[in-house]
């Protein structure tokens, strides 16, 4: 990190006056928040009751932190671009709160009769009952989701410098080339079961997450990240006198960029080794449109970022691919079949239960026990989520929440677009093109699982989002 830190980015080693109390704890915060995000991955993505309990906690804490900050001193100010996309989420979360709140059946039987007819067939005479069908569960996801919220604002409101944009962004590279790391070695190892909590060790890189799509989805998120600061410590000058060639040439070799390149590398080879066929499809698939579009759209482009988004398709697809396992995976794509799997039954029975409640959805969280009434016999298997996060979020929360959603996710797109297109820090060019391919690369992803489901995954996505706005609008910073 160091390296990465030092010859790469000079104004991080940069001296800083005396911090008055206020200040330390901004920096405090910041730093907790990197913490937080270096560990979610870390506890099988977080995907578990103690987990993310645990998470929560620690989200809540940062979040009473920045509120007591702000007493002392106001900073909301700095939160006026980002208000449209906290404001959308936030109405989110108020529909999840009013999703298990005790109603009127009344009000029910007008605003969302099925759900009322399924309450009183449970228990008639009801006076009252919730708009979810299982509102524990409700009440767990709106918890969940409101640590989420937190999580925005924290990073909205806690990176208001390319200092701290630069590191947030080396955190998430170095928690990416962590967990490929240790679910490569894992993988190669021949273990019988992991060495962590023990679980049986399928020979296939899953990190600290158990499921393999999630590590898949995970890695890509690192990737487009650590891609976009690769882009943004690029040279624009590619000529000059035989000297500063060659002292360019010793710094991409020495210097941080080789590091932050092995750091990819070593993700990419966790990536292939995952055998997520989506995952992979979409990292390589998203770094293809995006990539012809940064040729088209980055102002003062060099040559040098030609050359690296060549690379990038040449010696991490061919080469690495080819080392560990492309061949295998390319093999498993081309083998599958939707008649080996119940995925699209499991789509189309769902459909049924949005045409039963399309405005109120079942409740967060409800899947699980509202699917079995509408399954049909060919699905033999238990299906406590949909592997389609477009569907499962119509079904828990109905079409007008997930459409919100939707808006939210297009503006970030439209931002990042516009951020590629018009900006000239490099920083926020590469910032822009990072964003761009993170969220492209999701929205295939989220066509056949349930990322948004585990919170390590849902989080960096909703960290992306939060980036792609940065990238349109946050200052940029003269250099010394």
């Amino acid at each position: 990190m160091s390296a990465i830190g030092h010859a790469s980015f000079p104004e991080l080693s940069q001296p800083t006056p005396a911090l008055s109390g206020s200040a330390r704890l901004e920096i405090g915060l910041f730093y907790g928040l990197l913490a937080l995000l270096f560990w979610l991955p870390i506890p099988l993505g977080s995907h578990r009751p103690w987990a993310w309990s645990l998470m929560e906690v620690w989200v809540f804490a940062l979040t009473a932190g920045w509120l007591l900050l702000n007493l002392v001193r106001p900073g909301l100010h700095a939160l006026r671009p980002y208000w449209p996309l906290l404001a959308i989420f936030g109405l989110f979360q108020l529909w999840v709160f009013i999703q298990q709140l005790p109603l009127p059946i009344g009000l029910l039987e007008i605003f969302a009769p099925t759900i009322a007819e399924a309450h009183l067939r449970v228990a008639p005479g009801l006076s009252t009952a919730t708009l979810s069908l299982d509102p524990n569960q409700t009440h767990v996801a709106l918890i969940k989701g409101l640590s989420y919220w937190c999580v925005l604002l924290l990073l909205l409101a806690l990176v208001t410098s390319t200092k701290r944009l630069r590191l947030l962004a080396m955190v998430v590279v170095l928690a990416g080339t962590f967990q490929a790391f240790y679910g490569v070695l894992l993988a190669l190892s021949g273990a019988e079961t992991t060495w962590i909590l023990g679980f049986k060790n399928s020979g296939i890189a899953t990190g600290g997450f158990r499921y393999k799509n999630h590590f898949g989805n995970f890695l890509v998120m690192c990737l487009c990240l650590g891609i976009g600061l690769l882009i943004a410590s690029l040279s624009g000058h590619s000529g000059g006198k035989l000297k500063d060639r060659l002292m360019r040439t010793i710094d991409m070799l020495l210097g941080g960029k080789a590091v932050l390149r092995i750091c990819l590398a070593m993700m990419v080879i966790g990536l292939v080794m995952s055998h997520s066929r989506m995952a992979n499809t979409a990292f390589f698939a998203s770094l293809s449109i995006v990539g012809a579009l940064g040729l088209l759209l980055i102002r003062n482009r060099s040559k040098s970022l030609t050359i690296l988004l060549a690379s990038l398709m040449v010696i991490d697809l061919m080469i690495v691919g080819s080392w560990f396992g492309m061949d295998r995976l390319r093999q498993e794509i081309e083998e599958t079949t939707f008649t080996k799997e119940t995925r699209d039954e499991v789509n189309q029975y769902g459909l049924s239960l949005i045409e039963q409640h399309p405005l109120s959805g079942t409740g967060g969280g409800s899947f699980y026990s509202s699917f079995p009434s509408v399954k049909g016999p060919g699905i033999n298997t238990f299906y406590d989520l949909a592997h389609n996060d477009y569907l499962q979020f119509s079904i828990e929360f109905g079409l007008p929440a997930t459409l919100l959603l939707g808006a939210a996710v297009m503006w970030s797109l439209f931002h990042a677009f516009t951020a590629l297109r018009t900006r000239r820090d490099s920083l926020m060019q590469g910032l822009a093109f990072a964003t761009l391919m993170a969220i492209v690369a999701e929205l295939i992803m989220l066509t056949t699982d349930f990322h948004l489901q585990a919170p390590a995954t849902a989080m960096y996505f909703l960290m992306m989002l939060g980036l792609a706005w940065k990238a349109r609008f946050m200052q940029s910073e003269r250099r010394r």
